[in-house]
């Protein structure tokens, strides 16, 4: 049993970690070294003029080989070393369990487009959420750049934050990474395109299904969040959004958090988006009972926090009596 304790200490401390530093550019990040991986084998298994089922063959063929390889990878470097030493064990957990967390990252990111609006500069301010969300960026104005950028939070707090903190938690950084690594195959091939639909077939299909439950336990914690937030944050009002609209989405994901977040902010979110220069239709999310405003950017990081705390102690809090049931067991 004292590698569940190892594992609670690595699992706190990367949790911290992550708060204090995000994501240092100067140093190389294991998302980047498996988003190279896919983009490579991207090239060598995409043909497209291959015939549907053969495109969703390699898409499968992908996933298989970028999961497998990021899971070894991981598995061999953490036995490695609690092998050598369970310091030296920790220490390496610790840093693996960072990196599978996006927390700080993502107020980092996001704030830049705070910062950029606040100088009403908006043409950086476009270029600045370009880098956070899918959607074509240039064609938005003040409100629906801070709009992309609250969505873009909300969303990430599930698939960045909470997700891996719970795949984390459930199976160490290995398991984490996996997610990690699905994550990011969806984010790079699951358009529903005319290149991607049945390549990525499979990876988006596997991501919707790692994301099911977490998805959903984000979105309860972050209503918790809501209502110990402040008065900026109406805990009443997200639940409220989040039964009536948490399936306003084509994933059955995306929506959980987001309707959510609306409803704690008291805003609009979601609509209409155009994606490689086509327009796509959506449905709304929470109602207008104010305008967007530049502010809740700051607002939807201050939740985001909120609800990572609450899921890191709450994830403690169980491992803790897990680990004190089976040692007096």
């Amino acid at each position: 049993m004292r590698i569940v304790g190892y594992h609670i200490i690595a699992f706190g401390l990367g949790f911290i970690l992550d708060m204090i530093l995000g994501d240092p550019y100067c140093l190389p990040h294991p998302i980047r070294l498996i988003g190279t991986l896919i983009s490579r084998l991207e090239e060598r298994l995409l043909d497209k003029e291959a015939v549907a089922q053969e495109k969703r063959k390699k898409g499968r063929l992908l996933v298989v080989a970028v999961t497998g390889t990021t899971v070894c990878v991981a598995a061999v470097l953490l036995v490695l070393a609690y092998m050598v030493h369970p310091w030296l064990g920790i220490a390496v957990e610790t840093v693996m369990t960072y990196q599978t967390l996006a927390a700080k990252c993502l107020k980092v990111e996001s704030m830049k487009v705070y910062r950029c609006l606040k100088e009403e500069d908006l043409a950086a301010a476009r270029k600045a959420v370009s880098m956070i969300v899918g959607r074509d960026t240039e064609v938005l104005d003040e409100e629906g750049v801070a709009k992309a950028a609250i969505e873009t939070v909300a969303e990430n707090t599930s698939d960045g934050v909470i997700a891996p903190m719970l795949y984390d938690a459930l199976g160490g950084p290995v398991l984490g990474f996996f997610y990690k690594a699905v994550n990011t195959m969806d984010s790079m091939v699951g358009y529903k395109n005319e290149k991607y639909l049945d390549f990525g077939r499979a990876a988006a299909k596997l991501d919707d299904v790692m994301n099911y439950l977490p998805a959903r336990i984000s979105a309860y914690v972050m209503i918790f969040a809501a209502y110990i937030g402040g008065r900026d944050l109406d805990g009443k009002q997200a639940a409220k959004i989040y039964k009536r609209d948490n399936r306003n989405h084509a994933s059955p994901n995306s929506a959980q958090t987001e309707s959510a977040c609306a409803g704690a902010l008291k805003i609009r979110l979601a609509g209409d988006a155009s994606y490689f220069g086509k327009l796509v239709k959506k449905p709304y999310i929470g109602d207008a009972l104010r305008g967007v405003e530049t502010e809740d950017i700051r607002r939807v990081n201050r939740l985001m926090y909120i609800t990572a705390w609450a899921g890191e102690l709450m994830c403690l809090a169980l491992l803790t009596a897990f680990y004190c049931i089976r040692m007096n067991g």
